[in-house]
């Protein structure tokens, strides 16, 4: 007899964080105690680099483990938890800046004009944050695939199975962004 939890789905092992999922999702708090322990860098990591700051990162990891808490019960383990989780994850991060956008609409058009005419006469010395930059200037879609493929390192399936997409899609989408890139990194992150 294997001590393995398995995916009820598929009859395939689960990783840890699969175990710690299933044994949370049936309401031990420890184990959802761990799974934050294990996952939270993750989490903090992409709201990050979605949303470009620090403060917003940290908004949306918190956001993130509140959501996590109340919908484990919904991860049915039929796909991997962290597929799932980076899912959570990007949802997360469009509310927030859905909700950011309908709080302070006019007073971030003002803060973003004023950051704008700053960041055009003070060069950026961090060239992979000038990436970044100009990433977060890409629609939402590209931006999301370049997140997940070149951030964090996901195969177009696995970006596919986040982005609820499929997996020529998350292609288009990457392809898209790289043209896009080079014209906002080429006008020096400027770009509308």
């Amino acid at each position: 007899m294997s001590l393995k939890a398995a995916d009820p789905g598929e009859g395939k092992p689960l990783d840890d964080s699969g175990r710690l999922a299933v044994a949370a999702r049936s309401g031990d708090a420890l184990a959802f105690a761990q799974l934050l322990e294990l996952k939270y860098d993750l989490i903090f990591r992409m709201a990050w680099r979605w949303s470009g700051n620090r403060e917003d990162g940290e908004d949306i990891a918190q956001d993130v483990c509140i959501r996590l808490g109340k919908v484990i019960g919904s991860w049915r383990a039929d796909s991997a938890f962290d597929t799932w989780l980076h899912q959570l994850v990007l949802n997360a991060a469009r509310d927030h800046l859905r909700r950011r956008s309908r709080q302070t609409r006019l007073s971030e058009a003002v803060k973003v004009h004023l950051l704008m005419e700053e960041a055009e006469t003070m060069p950026n010395d961090n060239p992979t944050e000038a990436l970044w930059d100009a990433v977060r200037q890409l629609p939402p879609k590209q931006c999301d695939a370049v997140l997940l493929v070149h951030g964090e390192g996901l195969s177009h399936a696995l970006a596919a199975a986040a982005m609820q997409c499929s997996e020529s899609t998350v292609s288009w989408h990457i392809h898209e962004a790289r043209k896009r890139l080079k014209d906002i990194l080429k006008a020096g992150g400027s770009h509308d």
